[in-house]
């Protein structure tokens, strides 16, 4: 894909996001912009959305700029995929502006971003390459997945704070770029917490809640970094 392909399809996913109305989830910002820096010398003035802010005047092209989002990232880990974030931390022009965006890259045959949910964003996603199926899970008490299966130039929402994932189904490697409505939108791995927390949540509890052996959630444990057997309920009567 060319690099100007691939920004051009950014552009026009992140576009909406930039016109949002005032009434957008992140408070809109009293200010042209608030270059992010972390301490308040070279320039800070101001603290806003947990950033001070460069004094205007020395603000920057770079500031307001990132390059290699054309870049395929690896995705040989356990899941099969690659979430490239951009957000304050990398553009720091982006601080008080209420978007981020990413860049997804899929495995063939499997390749997962795996369900999670963004507490403070709704994401909106556009395949470049590849075939993937996504979807999202309302809330209780219906718990109605919806999905679909997208091709490129498909675009697709996730609702703000709602379970959703994606997953190449296709043989060869897939690319998806996603706006976000908030300059920090979060993510939580649904799998990773659960079981991964720290310190771990009582196997009884996970137990009962998933409906499964205890010696199976031990296991689920392990494999996702938690220390079976270390919570705060071991010390209690």
């Amino acid at each position: 894909m060319s690099a100007y392909r691939f920004l051009l399809s950014a552009f026009t996913l992140l576009l909406p996001l930039a016109s949002s109305p005032a009434s957008a989830y992140d408070p809109s910002p009293l200010q042209d912009f608030c270059v992010a820096i972390n301490e308040p010398g070279n320039g800070g003035i101001v603290f806003v959305n947990g950033k001070f802010c460069k004094d205007p005047k020395l603000a920057a092209a770079n500031d307001f700029s990132f390059s290699g989002l054309n870049i395929p990232r690896s995705t040989a880990n356990r899941v099969g995929s690659n979430v490239t974030l951009l957000n304050a931390d990398q553009i720091p022009g982006l601080n008080t502006m209420g978007i981020s965006m990413a860049r997804i890259d899929y495995a063939p045959n499997g390749g997962l971003n795996p369900p999670h949910t963004h507490p403070r964003a709704t994401e909106i996603l556009l395949v470049l390459e590849g075939t993937l199926a996504v979807g999202f899970v309302t809330s209780n008490p219906d718990n109605r997945l919806i999905t679909k299966v997208l091709y490129p130039g498909d675009v697709f929402v996730f609702p703000i704070g709602l379970i959703h994932f994606q997953v190449n189904i296709g043989q060869a490697s897939a690319v998806a770029v996603a706006g976000l409505s908030s300059q920090n939108p979060g993510a939580i791995t649904i799998a990773n917490a659960v079981f991964g927390s720290n310190p771990p949540i009582n196997p009884d509890v996970l137990a009962k809640a998933f409906q499964l052996d205890k010696n199976i959630v031990y296991y689920l444990q392990k494999q996702f970094g938690g220390s079976v057997g270390q919570g705060p309920w071991d010390d209690m009567p």
